[in-house]
């Protein structure tokens, strides 16, 4: 395979990184006043995985307002997290605008996810490409396939959590996909929408194991305990909508061909320190300079 295309989830990056030095009120200020401690989280955890991947093609995509078609499905979704902080509002076109000079393509596309313009990529380009992922999502597992790779962030900079489609099977006994029927049990406290009452991972997991699929578990709903057909019979309703919230939608209409010319990449690594530089990313470029240079 000729590309190794890296795919970037921009804002939990930000994110991230953001609240871990929020805690402690370092917000490490640029002359102008603007907070800039996310961003840095932001360079150093990106250009961590591109040392370590080496990618001939690069994207970042961003979530594009808070609500998409999934607030049309249910009023609920995402609405019970809070606003976010003062201090990193600036943060959000700031990280974009910096994203950009290092040479990214930064994707986003109103009225949905980047975890759906993630999904759309991973599974368009990997039919003839390996493609990696960067996210702190477990949700996007349900994306990988031979020549896909999840890498999930862990705690610092220079580690991740990597998921083969090997690791995944071993790990889960669930093909990929049927995370989306797990989830649509368990349902997502972080993303509020309910699943079933009573049902967590555990169980979620050994019911799609044993039975394959939410449609096939309802088929032979006699077969269960009686206190999982009367939990299942409570929330069915809720069952069915969680199936449709949890899985990723793989058709955001982009121009995918177009997009792969675009997000071409090399690392010039004097170019990204002047980058850096330029915008008092102090922290991220001494970080750079002292691992990468």
């Amino acid at each position: 395979m000729s590309n190794k295309i890296l795919l970037i989830d921009g804002m939990a990056l930000l994110f991230r990184h953001y609240y871990a030095t929020s805690l402690h009120n370092q917000f490490m200020r640029n002359s102008s006043g603007t907070p800039t401690n996310g961003i840095q989280g932001f360079v150093r955890h990106v250009f961590t995985a591109i040392n370590e991947i080496s990618p001939s093609h690069v994207a970042v995509c961003w979530d594009m307002g808070k609500s998409t078609f999934r607030n049309d499905m249910f009023d609920g979704y995402k609405q019970n997290r809070p606003a976010p902080p003062d201090e990193l509002i600036p943060q959000f076109d700031y990280v974009k605008e910096v994203s950009n000079q290092f040479g990214f393509v930064n994707i986003g596309v109103q009225n949905y996810e980047a975890d759906d313009v993630i999904g759309t990529l991973a599974h368009q380009y990997s039919e003839d490409n390996q493609v990696y992922v960067i996210t702190g999502d477990k949700d996007i597992l349900q994306c990988i396939n031979p020549n896909v790779e999840i890498w999930l962030t862990k705690k610092g900079f220079n580690i991740y959590n990597r998921y083969t489609l090997d690791r995944f099977q071993s790990e889960y006994g669930l093909t990929p996909l049927q995370l989306i029927d797990v989830k649509a049990f368990m349902g997502d406290s972080a993303d509020g929408y309910p699943g079933v009452k009573g049902i967590g991972e555990k169980t979620a997991i050994k019911l799609i194991q044993s039975h394959g699929s939410v449609e096939s578990v309802l088929d032979a709903l006699n077969e269960l305990t009686p206190g999982q057909q009367k939990k299942i019979e409570a929330d069915m309703q809720n069952l069915k909508l969680s199936k449709s919230l949890a899985k990723i939608h793989t058709e955001v209409p982009l121009d995918t061909h177009e997009l792969l010319q675009d997000m071409k990449f090399g690392t010039d690594i004097s170019k990204i320190l002047n980058v850096c530089n330029e915008h008092e990313l102090y922290v991220s470029g001494k970080y750079l300079s002292t691992h990468f240079s």
